[in-house]
């Protein structure tokens, strides 16, 4: 969640971090997508939903933290202009809980129906899941743009006037407690992470399960199937770990304002709690080069390829076509 800053020592610092997150979070998770779009064997659901994750944290970089920067000096702006920008932080929260959601769904499928997963997840039933995953987001995220907002309140105890509606731009500003605990994270945000807690239980479960039954002699060994379910649900599950240890401690900062209103915290927990939600944009393409080979691998040639210009695009395809027609020439002098 944004906030201003105030213009003291920590100014500088916080901008700092703030630029790190951005420029890491944007070619991080660019890396990303463009890994799934260069390697086929990342083109399957799970790696759909992955990249739905992806485009809200480049968003988070290229958009929310610049924004966010902007108005850490006491912004002064239109009501409806910062509560629309408070909204696209919301929107892209969302975005990135129900992507989560679905990729956990998706891991559970894959075990709980291996035989006939392909068949039941198709990728057009994953392209509609991402698409209802971002409508559900933008209504969930725009809320309090239909009136579950800070307005009235500021107009009755005359913070502005109906004829300007200019405010300084901070989240708390706009956005109501009311919504942001009650509707957003009692409804939208602890739900889903409690849910996907209980999947990951029980996808660990199923595969311990499956990889300690004994092999026949008449079937085939199902460990190495499920050994590598469970080496990419670990690593799944670990995204969603750090999801709720960088977005958590803002909102229990936001139940101890609203259920102890005269309580009075530290501005810098806040701060703390709003670089820790921005940083999290960072982490997952982080935790997808060291914990998947897959990504790992395509990470490698992209750095290769394309930054140190080791081989240019397409080099490596006309050769294989040159070796080919090579031996094709020596197959007929044989013949």
């Amino acid at each position: 969640r944004p906030t201003s800053v105030t213009m003291t020592s920590a100014l500088p610092l916080y901008i700092g971090m703030e630029v790190v997150i951005a420029v890491s979070s944007v070619i991080g998770n660019v890396m990303v997508v463009w890994a799934v779009r260069i390697n086929r064997s990342l083109r399957d659901t799970t790696f759909c939903f992955i990249v739905s994750l992806a485009l809200a944290d480049i968003a988070v970089g290229a958009l929310v933290i610049p924004l966010a920067i902007t108005i850490s000096i006491g912004l002064q702006t239109h009501f409806y202009s910062c509560l629309l920008f408070a909204c696209t932080v919301l929107v892209l929260t969302q975005s990135s809980i129900l992507a989560l959601l679905a990729i956990a769904i998706d891991r559970y499928l894959r075990v709980k129906i291996p035989m006939s997963y392909k068949r039941v997840v198709t990728p057009r039933r994953a392209g509609t899941a991402v698409l209802l995953c971002w409508l559900v987001s933008i209504i969930v995220g725009l809320t309090p743009m239909f009136g579950w907002n800070n307005l009235q309140f500021l107009l009755k105890n005359g913070t502005v006037t109906t004829d300007e509606l200019v405010v300084t731009c901070e989240f708390e500003t706009v956005i109501s407690m009311d919504y942001m605990v009650y509707f957003n994270f009692f409804g939208w945000v602890l739900p889903p992470l409690l849910l996907m807690l209980a999947i990951y239980v029980e996808i660990f479960y199923m595969i311990h399960k499956q990889l300690n039954k004994k092999v026949t002699a008449s079937h085939t060994d199902p460990r190495r199937y499920f050994g590598k379910e469970l080496k990419l649900a670990k690593s799944l599950a670990l995204v969603l770990f750090l999801f709720a240890v960088s977005w958590l401690p803002l909102h229990i900062l936001n139940c101890i304002t609203l259920f102890l209103p005269g309580y009075k915290m530290s501005m810098s927990l806040f701060y703390v709690a709003i670089i820790l939600t921005h940083g999290n944009s960072a982490v997952n393409p982080i935790v997808y080069a060291f914990r998947i080979k897959k990504f790992r691998t395509a990470f490698q040639k992209i750095w290769k390829q394309y930054m140190l210009c080791q081989m240019r695009p397409g080099i490596s395809e006309d050769l294989s076509f040159l070796t080919y027609l090579e031996n094709m020439e020596w197959k007929k002098s044989i013949i």
